[in-house]
């Protein structure tokens, strides 16, 4: 009875899909996980921070709430590019030290959400490449192509969280 309970739960372990939005930069697909995304905006006016990394474009005030913003495209390190019809900002939640901060991420364009099996997903560790960054969770492998899967609560490091929630 055990063993037959136990290939129950693996078998509905396995058919259990996991959700992420999809999103590009640079004509690059990204992907993160969708119980991190609390909503996509429209680009709005930033107001700029004194003394904060490029990469940090500034602060919005969102229904009372102020919430950081950065430009996904620099920090990562990918050529900055003009402002499309098509970008927006994906406000998500991370995991800071002491805290949960909620994030602007200013992307090219959302594309849609997607549903990952397990065995859909590269983990970076079986890729055969050493890849140094925190940030990636993974590749999904999909039909047309691959996504990028983000780990957002490590796109910031812990100074630029504080930093970040103090000027929130």
């Amino acid at each position: 009875m055990a063993l037959e309970s136990s290939k129950y739960l693996q078998m509905n372990h396995q058919v259990k899909d996991t959700k992420y939005l999809t999103f590009f930069l640079n004509g690059t697909g990204f992907g993160v996980h969708i119980l991190k995304v609390r909503e996509i905006i429209g680009m709005m006016p930033i107001t700029q921070l004194p003394q904060t990394p490029e990469y940090v474009r500034g602060v919005v005030n969102l229904r009372g709430r102020v919430i950081p913003v950065i430009d996904l495209r620099l920090r990562f390190g990918i050529e900055d590019a003009e402002t499309g019809d098509r970008t927006c900002i994906i406000v998500m939640e991370i995991e800071a030290p002491d805290t949960r901060l909620q994030i602007g991420g200013i992307v090219d364009a959302v594309s849609d959400v997607i549903s990952l099996k397990d065995e859909d997903i590269e983990k970076k560790a079986s890729m055969g490449v050493e890849l140094k960054s925190d940030v990636i969770q993974g590749i999904a492998k999909l039909k047309d192509g691959i996504k990028i899967l983000l780990n957002v609560d490590r796109i910031l490091t812990t100074e630029e969280s504080c930093l970040l929630n103090q000027a929130a």
